[in-house]
């Protein structure tokens, strides 16, 4: 995955959140223009003042068909934390990255995807595989693409700037929510972070300075494998529900992975 892209306008999905909020203001210090996906408008005003807004539900596909159209890049920082629904993680964490993939009707927007340092972690309490469905999804599309499994947030002291990208889904710990937003923006404006998945921490040090070199030293994805980078390989497609297997024959793009 080598394209290059140039990107504008960019629409946050998850914007009012407490990362996607610091997403919005990343893109707008650089000099992108960030469109802000709302269920409710004037709860968005009152949150993003000034941020263009677009209406839409995560979990209605008809509304977000129009939210996606123009888009040269997406940020999906949206989650299912404050919802109490039993199935919430299955219909908004997964659901909403499905339906948002759907609506692009063959488009092709760059996308960073905020998902969870346990994405692929199975003996963690509270931990599900939806996460990493979602991201699944995304790697079947063919879409330029970054995954960001950020850790704990905002367990991070303020001598801890220094980010720490692992892979293979053992790493630990706590970062800050204005790193995480930053690494997104980040994500998308520099080539060496295209294909990659990674686990996301900071430890005491300064900020980086040469992105490029950062996201570089990364593994990228295998190219044909739904999975990231060193993933383990302990959810196997076909042993996934019927209906999860179908999704992935449905977003499978001819410039993704075959069937």
């Amino acid at each position: 995955m080598s394209q290059k892209q140039n990107i504008t306008d960019v629409l946050m999905v998850g914007a009012t959140g407490s990362i996607g909020r610091l997403a919005v203001q990343a893109a707008q210090r650089h000099g992108l223009r960030p469109r802000a996906l709302v269920r409710d408008l004037r709860r968005g005003e009152e949150l993003l003042p000034g941020v263009e807004l677009v209406r839409g539900d995560l979990e209605d596909p008809a509304s977000l068909r129009s939210a996606v159209g123009g888009a040269d890049a997406i940020v999906l920082t949206h989650g299912s934390g404050s919802d109490s629904r039993a199935d919430a993680r299955a219909h908004v964490d997964y659901g909403g990255v499905r339906n948002i993939l759907q609506a692009l009707d063959g488009a092709r927007p760059r996308v960073a995807l905020m998902t969870s340092i346990y994405a692929t972690r199975s003996d963690i309490p509270g931990a599900t595989p939806w996460k990493r469905r979602s991201e699944r999804l995304l790697r079947a599309s063919g879409l330029p693409y970054t995954i960001v499994r950020p850790g704990w947030f905002d367990h991070a002291g303020p001598t801890q700037r220094r980010l720490v990208l692992e892979q293979g889904g053992t790493a630990d710990g706590g970062i800050a929510r204005d790193q995480i937003a930053e690494t997104l923006i980040r994500s998308l404006l520099t080539n060496t972070a295209l294909g990659k998945t990674f686990e996301l921490i900071a430890t005491d040090g300064e900020e980086p300075s040469d992105w490029a070199e950062l996201f570089g030293a990364l593994k990228a994805d295998e190219s044909g494998s739904v999975d990231g980078a060193l993933d383990p390989y302990d959810l196997p497609v076909e042993a996934e529900p019927r209906a999860v297997r179908a999704d992935l024959d449905a977003i499978r793009s001819p410039h993704g992975i075959s069937g």
